[in-house]
């Protein structure tokens, strides 16, 4: 029996191998590649790399790397290279330039699986003519991290007063110690979607979007404030996606500040409050300012789209959480969000609660979007078998993605 881990964790498994993840894993030292950099030998990853040409990018960076001659040169070299990685995999799914190889051009994990290369190559890395503190090699794969995420590199364009601004987040692939292969349909909206205009009832909008790991630690070390703060107050809307329950759309109403305790991509698990700064102000509860009412009506494409009031909380003067179909009640105490209690529900109580923390909550529509599962064809489910790709699964992936846009559509188009 697992734990009840909510949308984002839930969906994983009724498309994973079945076997219990670790419950917790000590973290590695600078020099040894992390859980996640591990993977990256198994035969799945690497046909993924080779299929789409990203495979060249970590042998592009360590050849780099053994010519500098300083940390100064080191970290402009990486900023440059985790931003060029970005804007490569962003232009592959857009379709800009060569394609590399035959895999599918919609799909989001040859930048997962290369900067897991590059990030084991700066890990490893040992320089030639001067010497590197572990604080600095750290700060290098930071420097990575937040380039090939594309964090850095939300860019309005200036002079367009009728034109809205919308901000999406994404995320990484994960689960994959039950399935190697399996891909997230929301990094693949992140870069589909990246530095794209849609035209909506109210004029046209330019979607900027950005991604984030599937780790614990990054969470609790502010990587979502440092990435959005900086955007909230310049937008007309955000929206932050992940992968929940098979064969649905969910805009998640309520979020809830409790961890509780999945395994993420490194193996580790937290059961805890949601760690935010100013803990004593932290409310138990954040809500969307998302036009729920008005997406769930429109017309955005194959997947019903659904309303999710539900939460799961310890009531007032109680000792065991209650699950509310709708919502949660005074003064209880969060077990979880609309969307569990995995960082799905973490990285939209973090936004949200950002966003009411700067006084956007009565002019900034924000909230959380919960994708369907992406499946793979229904002669393709064996983790052990299965190849990378099928026609289905690349139909779900850009179906998804489509309505994606579509509910944006309909979101920017009902917000004033």
């Amino acid at each position: 029996m697992f734990p009840r881990i909510g949308a984002l964790g839930a969906a994983a498994l009724l498309v994973g191998l079945g076997a219990s993840a670790p419950a917790s894993a000590a973290p590695t030292s600078a020099s040894t590649a992390t859980a996640e950099e591990q993977r990256l030998d198994r035969a799945a990853p690497q046909e993924i790399l080779r299929r789409s040409g990203f495979d060249r990018r970590a042998p592009e960076l360590a050849r780099a790397l053994a010519k500098t001659r300083s940390y100064a040169q080191a970290r402009r070299l990486v900023a440059g290279q985790g931003g060029d990685l970005w804007r490569r995999a962003v232009d592959r799914v857009q379709g800009r330039g060569p394609s590399g190889g035959d895999l599918s051009r919609d799909d989001d994990r040859p930048l997962y699986w290369a900067r897991l290369g590059m990030t084991r190559e700066l890990r490893q890395w040992e320089p030639s003519g001067f010497r590197l503190s572990e604080k600095q090699r750290a700060r290098l794969i930071g420097v990575l991290e937040t380039s090939s995420r594309g964090q850095d590199a939300v860019t309005y364009p200036r002079g367009h007063k009728h034109t809205k601004r919308i901000l999406v987040t994404g995320f990484d692939p994960f689960t994959l110690d039950r399935d190697v292969r399996i891909s997230n349909p929301s990094g693949a909206a992140a870069l589909a979607l990246d530095g794209t205009t849609i035209r909506t009832a109210e004029g046209p909008a330019r979607i900027e979007a950005v991604t984030f790991p599937v780790r614990w630690q990054d969470f609790a070390d502010g990587a979502v404030e440092r990435a959005l703060r900086p955007q909230l107050p310049r937008v007309d809307l955000f929206t932050t996606i992940s992968q929940g329950r098979v064969g649905k759309f969910d805009i998640e109403r309520t979020n809830g500040a409790w961890r509780g305790g999945f395994p993420d991509n490194e193996n580790l698990s937290r059961t805890e409050t949601v760690p935010v700064s100013d803990p004593a102000s932290q409310p138990q509860w954040t809500s969307t300012t998302l036009p729920y009412k008005e997406i769930v009506a429109a017309d955005t494409g194959r997947f019903p789209v659904y309303d999710n009031t539900s939460v799961t909380e310890i009531p007032a003067g109680g000792t065991g959480p209650v699950v509310r179909p709708d919502g949660p009640t005074e003064g209880s105490t969060a077990r979880e969000g609309g969307g569990g209690n995995y960082l799905s529900n973490e990285i939209a109580y973090r936004a949200t609660l950002l966003r009411d923390r700067l006084g956007l909550h009565d002019r900034l529509p924000g909230g959380h979007v919960h994708t369907p599962v992406l499946q793979f064809g229904a002669g393709n489910t064996d983790p052990a078998t299965g190849a990378v790709t099928d026609p289905e699964f690349v139909r779900n992936r850009l179906d998804i993605v489509a309505q994606v846009r579509g509910i944006l559509g309909a979101a920017a188009s009902s917000s004033s």
